[in-house]
């Protein structure tokens, strides 16, 4: 139902989720938005990802709860949209004891979650891919969705504007904020509210604001392989994903995993690698990824991530066709002191939002609706 909001304007600066999903936000609930983005598309951390809803990643309470509301979301504008998306869940895999054991102690643990611990023989009735050698069992979770990310973000922008109204203008790089104002080149924009969803290039309109936040940029190197003559079944993880999502800390540090992983895999350790994959809808596999932090990366993709990737991979799923059809890194903004989102007032008016690290897919559509029911 769409409330009385019409006499009031927004500006959405950046088109990637997090922007799309502010828009979608403010839209649903009667505002009159524009989102202004400074290229002709979106080319960011947007695209450059698994397209994983993954709420399996979030540990119990507001962020699990969040990750479940963004899902429901993704499903209904995906339908309303045309955008392909497939709900298979998800199976982490575990080969030795200590993964076992952290496998256990989160199913004993866990509240209200779609999750279900399987057995070796169950694993493999659920996926042909994984690798049945020294298998001991699987956690097996149906919250978790696919979508294709270049697919989806590609067809919002249309949608949003065909269902609620939202106006886009590309290629418009902003140069200035003073609220009510938005400068772009030669033209200015007035709104009544302001949101500033920049991604990855957060300190360009607000320097001294992002100067003060405990921020970071991660690097991340994925690769895809091409399609193969089968689908796969739910999402594969490596043992090595329970050190990296929130919510298997718990259970992994008490079993002490990492200590077993750093003594077998320091070179992954090293890169931050954690290896996942997800099929696409032209049945491609989507593989990764590493992670590399600092404010400067590298432009060039590092030839040992990527075999190191490989290798792992191989340890817990086998593909009839290995032959790998591209590579790329993105890059995300991401805090350091454990945060799982920036939401800042920069001037009376004006919002950022930023800062979701590895999770904007899975995170966004939820916090986006929160922060806007909130207005």
């Amino acid at each position: 139902k769409l409330r009385n909001n019409m006499s009031r304007s927004v500006i959405v600066i950046g088109a990637g989720i997090v922007g799309l999903a502010t828009a979608r936000a403010l839209a649903v609930r009667g505002y009159a938005v524009t989102v202004l983005e400074r290229n002709d598309r979106a080319v960011g951390a947007s695209i450059r990802n698994f397209g994983m809803i993954w709420p399996i990643g979030q540990p119990e309470g507001a962020l699990y709860e969040r990750a479940l509301l963004s899902k429901s979301i993704w499903k209904q504008t995906a339908d309303e949209a045309g955008i392909w998306y497939d709900e298979q869940g998800s199976l982490h895999l575990a080969y030795n004891d200590t993964e076992a054991s952290v496998l256990h102690e989160f199913q004993h643990n866990a509240q209200r979650r779609s999750t279900v611990l399987l057995n070796a023989a169950d694993t493999l009735k659920r996926s042909g891919a994984v690798v049945a050698s020294d298998l001991q069992c699987a956690l097996y979770s149906s919250d978790e969705m696919i979508i294709d990310p270049q697919q989806a973000i590609a067809l919002l922008p249309s949608y949003l504007h065909a269902r609620y109204g939202v106006q886009f203008v590309w290629n418009a790089a902003i140069t200035a904020i003073v609220h009510p104002t938005v400068c772009c080149q030669n033209t200015t924009y007035r709104a009544d509210l302001i949101f500033v969803c920049s991604g990855s290039d957060f300190e360009t309109l607000f320097p001294d604001e992002f100067a003060r936040l405990p921020i970071t940029k991660c690097k991340l190197q994925m690769m895809r392989l091409e399609a193969q003559p089968a689908r796969m079944g739910p999402a594969l993880c490596g043992g090595l994903s329970l050190i990296h999502y929130k919510s298997f800390v718990e259970a992994a540090s008490k079993l002490e995993l990492e200590q077993h992983y750093k003594k077998w895999f320091p070179d992954l350790l090293k890169w931050g690698i954690h290896v996942m994959a997800a099929q696409n809808q032209r049945g491609e596999i989507t593989i990764g990824d590493s992670h590399e932090y600092g404010n400067t990366h590298d432009p060039f993709d590092k030839a040992k991530i990527n075999e190191l990737i490989i290798h792992y991979l191989k340890s817990f799923a086998s593909f009839d066709v290995m032959k790998v059809k591209e590579t790329w890194n993105g890059v995300y903004a991401k805090m350091t002191n454990g945060a799982t989102e920036i939401v800042l007032p920069a001037q009376q008016g004006v919002t950022i939002i930023n800062g979701l690290g590895g999770a904007g897919m899975t995170l966004s559509f939820g916090l986006c609706e929160q922060i806007v029911d909130g207005i």
